[in-house]
C-alpha cells in the first residue's frame, strides 16, 4: 500500500501516526515530486480503516498548502495504486477534471474499486460476448 506526499511535514506526521499503530514503514522520492510512503500489505482492516481516514485529512491539509504555493496546481492528477495479474504493483493516473467527478459521486475506495476492476479487465480481456459467464 502506497501513499503520496508532496509535503514532508505531512508525510512525517503520517509515518509517525503509522508507526504509533506499530506499522513499519518505508519512504522513498517519488519520480515526479515528493514522497511516497509505502506499507504493508497486511494491515487489518480496523487499522487501515484509521490510516486512510488520516490519510484524506491530510490530503485536505496538503490541498489547502498547494492551493497556497503559487504555480502548485497548474497540474492536478490523481494516483490510484492497483495490483496487475502478475502480482505487482502500478499507478493509474488520473487527470484532475476526471478526477475530480469521480471524487463527487464515489468514495476513495470505491474509486480504487472501480480503477482496479478495469486494471484487471486490461490484464485478463474477454475474448467474446462480455455477457458470457467467467
Amino acid at each position: 500500500m502506497e501513499y503520496t506526499f508532496f509535503n514532508e511535514s505531512l508525510c512525517d506526521r503520517f509515518v509517525q501516526l503509522a508507526a504509533g499503530m506499530g506499522i513499519a514503514s518505508q519512504v522513498r522520492g517519488d519520480t515526479m515530486e515528493g514522497s511516497v510512503v509505502e506499507l504493508s500489505d497486511d494491515i487489518g482492516d480496523e487499522l487501515l480503516s484509521t490510516l486512510e481516514t488520516e490519510y484524506e485529512s491530510l490530503m485536505d491539509e496538503q490541498m489547502v498548502l498547494a492551493e497556497s504555493e503559487e504555480g502548485w496546481v497548474t497540474h492536478q492528477a490523481m494516483g490510484i495504486n492497483i495490483k496487475r495479474a502478475d502480482g505487482s504493483s502500478s499507478s493509474i493516473r488520473l487527470q484532475g477534471d476526471v478526477a475530480r467527478q469521480l471524487a463527487a459521486h464515489f468514495s476513495p475506495e470505491e474509486i480504487q474499486e472501480l480503477v482496479q476492476a478495469i486494471a484487471q479487465s486490461i490484464d485478463s480481456p474477454i475474448d467474446g460476448p462480455i455477457c458470457k459467464r467467467a
